[in-house]
């Protein structure tokens, strides 16, 4: 599987969610906005944030989009690493599946950028 497939897709599906229920969708686009603009943690923290939640529910299409946004933000493969780590401790198996899967993700993206 392709990452950048990944990516493709979702965003397929999301523009077609988006014109079915386009009030939730702008509320939730709101609410994303606000929760990464304001606060004191930094763009890039909340994103790792957002990846190891990801990664720990077993979301590829989540984990492919805050990747991107993670490699976008000049992320590190050792600050990755050092996040799926804390991921694989706090999820046991099914997060080391995909924590592969994310440290995967992020390889491609980061040859393709």
């Amino acid at each position: 599987m392709a990452w950048s497939d990944t990516l493709n897709d979702t965003r397929n599906r999301l523009r077609s969610l988006y014109k079915t229920i386009p009030e939730v969708t702008r509320g939730f686009g709101a609410m994303s906005k606000a929760v990464k603009e304001g606060g004191v943690l930094d763009f890039k923290a909340k994103e790792f944030i957002a990846l190891g939640i990801a990664v720990a529910i077993r979301c590829e299409a989540c984990i492919a989009l805050h990747v991107e946004a993670l490699v976008k933000a000049g992320a590190t493969r050792d600050e990755l690493a050092d996040v799926l780590g804390m991921t694989v401790q706090m999820g046991g198996g099914p997060a080391t599946m995909y924590a592969g899967k994310a440290l995967e993700c992020y390889d491609e993206l980061i040859a393709a950028a």
